[in-house]
This record gives structure tokens, C-alpha cells and sequence, in this order.
């Protein structure tokens, strides 16, 4: 009785000091910006995100890719479009990835980082150190 007793005790140590896991970084995440909603899920082995909502978007669901740096690509519609690609890494911190910003039509290299279940830090960077960081909080 006394053996498992102790066994019983030290289980409960051990659950206590394992390390929370992260939650799942797929779903749908709010930008600081115009309202703008972007879902991440993965592709592969690597994470994207695809524009699903923004102020902009909920006024014109046809709203096209006007500022893109690329003439051939002005007429694509934002609404679904990939602006998040090739992340890896997990399940907190995911690098390498690209950002494309709708706003000024440029491709920028990013990581993302899971603060906490509601909370991710994007990062996007022109050449380090010219990076500027978001916060996004998770919709759904």
C-alpha cells in the first residue's frame, strides 16, 4: 500500500511539472489591421494562411489584388488568397515562411510565434534587422 502510495504521489509531481502544450496554431486569426481575418491551416508539412475577411472585403467581396508588385496578378481576387506560405517548425515557434502584404503588394520573409492559445506574434522582415512584428488574436 505504502508503494503505491509514493508511486501516486510522485505521478502527480510529474504531470505537475511536465510542460503545457501548446495549443493548435491552425484556425482563424484577427490582424491589428482593417479588420482583416486570416486563416491558417496547413499545407503539407508547412503552415499557410489565406485572407478570409476585412472591412475592405465584407464592403466588396470581388476587391482584387490591385497593389501587387506583379501587373499579371492585379486582377486575382484577395478574398481566399494565400498571403501566408511555407512556414515549418512547430508546434510554437514556425520560420522560413513567406508574407505577402495585400497592402503594398511585397513578399516579405516572416516566422510566427504562438504566445498562447488566443495570441500569435507574425513577424515580417524586408532584411533583418528591418522586421516589424503583429499581434493577432485567435477568432475561432
Amino acid at each position: 500500500m505504502r508503494t503505491w502510495l509514493v508511486a501516486a504521489l510522485l505521478a502527480g509531481v510529474a504531470l505537475r511539472a511536465a510542460p503545457a502544450v501548446a495549443a493548435e496554431i491552425t484556425g482563424v486569426w484577427r490582424t491589428p489591421t482593417r479588420g482583416g481575418e486570416v486563416e491558417i491551416y496547413k499545407c503539407g508539412e508547412s503552415l499557410c494562411g489565406r485572407l478570409v475577411s476585412s472591412e475592405a472585403l465584407k464592403a466588396d467581396p470581388n476587391l482584387a489584388d490591385k497593389n501587387n508588385s506583379d501587373a499579371g496578378l492585379r486582377g486575382r481576387k484577395l478574398m481566399g488568397l494565400t498571403i501566408l506560405t511555407g512556414f515549418s517548425g512547430g508546434p510554437k515557434d514556425w520560420t522560413g515562411g513567406s508574407i505577402y502584404n495585400a497592402a503594398d503588394g511585397k513578399t516579405y520573409s516572416g516566422s510566427i510565434t504562438l504566445v498562447s492559445d488566443h495570441t500569435l506574434a507574425l513577424k515580417g522582415c524586408v532584411v533583418a534587422p528591418l522586421c516589424r512584428t503583429q499581434t493577432w488574436t485567435r477568432v475561432r
